[in-house]
């Protein structure tokens, strides 16, 4: 998946926390290799306590190691993205390869919840099964690498260490909570969550519980499709309006992704459903 705006970059979770303001002997420093990790998480579990952050999630977070691996990820990822260059016939092709079918199935086979969510938040059950389907083949496989040791090797990280810090204070928070247990929270490289790959931080802020089974986007399609719905209503979707390029849902989708190629196939496909 190329990045999402579901990183709200630098974003602080006061809002969910009653936490102080930490001097700066307690910020957690970051750097360029695994120098310093353990010092790193030593603070950074000052500020995660400070915020409110209990035993469970600060266990996560003591638990870590620093991931070289998921580092190499980012680093690739980022030569693409400046690459550009992007030929959206080839990228649609790929996104979209086998998926008609499939999509068709999770239509009907989802109709009535799809129906809910649709009445409840204003998203069209088209462009929610295709985001459901380009970004995990419809929960199929949601990926493995370990969130917590992801979200805190990229925090450490100086490229990009305020993107990913409220995320990993946001991840902490979830296994605190009981929303995920420590073994779940498995997800992509860039710490992604779910069947619709939500990160920590837009987890918090617009997962739902949509099946009364607790806020799971992980193993309830249900929620998963309801908090993708939510999320897009939040960022300004308008019910029952164009989502085609152009329009102003079409802009919404930007903020799903920042990739106009990601943003013009999930418009071109949903339309074919």
């Amino acid at each position: 998946m190329i990045k999402k705006r579901i990183f709200l970059a630098a974003a602080s979770l006061t809002f969910l926390f009653a936490s102080p303001v930490l001097g700066p002997a307690h910020a957690a420093q970051c750097s360029n290799s695994g120098a310093g990790f353990e010092e790193f998480k030593r603070d950074f579990a000052r500020e995660a306590k400070a915020a409110g952050i209990g035993r469970r999630g600060l266990a996560a977070l003591a638990d870590t190691q620093y991931s070289a691996k998921t580092i190499q990820y980012d680093r690739r990822v980022n030569r693409a993205l400046k690459r550009g260059n992007t030929n959206f016939a080839k990228f649609y092709a790929k996104k979209t390869k086998g998926l008609r079918g499939p999509a068709k199935s999770r239509l009907k086979r989802n109709q009535k919840v799809l129906r809910k969510i649709e009445k409840r938040y204003g998203v069209q059950k088209e462009v929610l099964v295709t985001i459901w389907g380009m970004e995990t083949g419809f929960g199929g496989y949601t990926g493995k690498a370990d969130i917590v040791t992801s979200l805190a090797s990229l925090t450490h990280d100086c490229r990009r260490s305020g993107f990913f810090k409220p995320n990993l204070m946001a991840a902490l928070l979830i296994i605190d909570k009981g929303w995920i247990s420590r073994s779940r929270m498995r997800g992509a490289r860039h710490g992604e969550i779910g069947q619709t790959q939500f990160l920590a931080d837009s987890y918090v802020r617009y997962g739902v519980d949509f099946d009364g089974g607790g806020r799971d986007l992980i193993g309830s399609s249900a929620d998963a499709l309801a908090s993708t719905a939510n999320y897009l209503r939040a960022h300004g979707w308008q019910p029952g309006q164009s989502y085609q390029p152009g329009s102003h849902n079409f802009r919404v989708l930007k903020e799903w992704n920042a990739s106009t190629a990601y943003q013009r196939s999930i418009a071109k496909f949903a339309a074919t459903l």
